[in-house]
């Protein structure tokens, strides 16, 4: 049995220590807007196959299965230290 594998905070970098009480567990999910779109009598008039053809050729341009997912729905899990928690909980997105 090899070491563990070291428990690094995400933002600085520093190591932190299971069961000491000295860093923080962020989850973080993000979902693409659930708002069912308009459809309007002229979308429904379409040629909804063009359109659907057109979808997929939007598509084809992306790498991965997980490419497209990405731009629906991510959850992501990082580890912070408490400094870089306090900071981060304050201003999240850094700006």
């Amino acid at each position: 049995m090899g070491e563990p594998t070291p428990l690094l905070c995400h933002r600085c970098g520093c190591d932190l220590k299971p069961g000491e009480g000295n860093f923080y567990v962020v989850r973080i999910e993000a979902l693409a807007d659930p708002t069912p779109p308009k459809i309007t009598s002229e979308d429904l008039a379409a040629n909804v196959s063009a359109e659907i053809d057109k979808l997929i050729e939007q598509m084809r341009g992306m790498s991965s299965e997980r490419e497209l997912m990405d731009q629906v729905y991510r959850r992501l899990t990082i580890h912070l230290c408490g400094a870089c928690y306090k900071t981060w909980i304050e201003n999240p997105t850094g700006l």
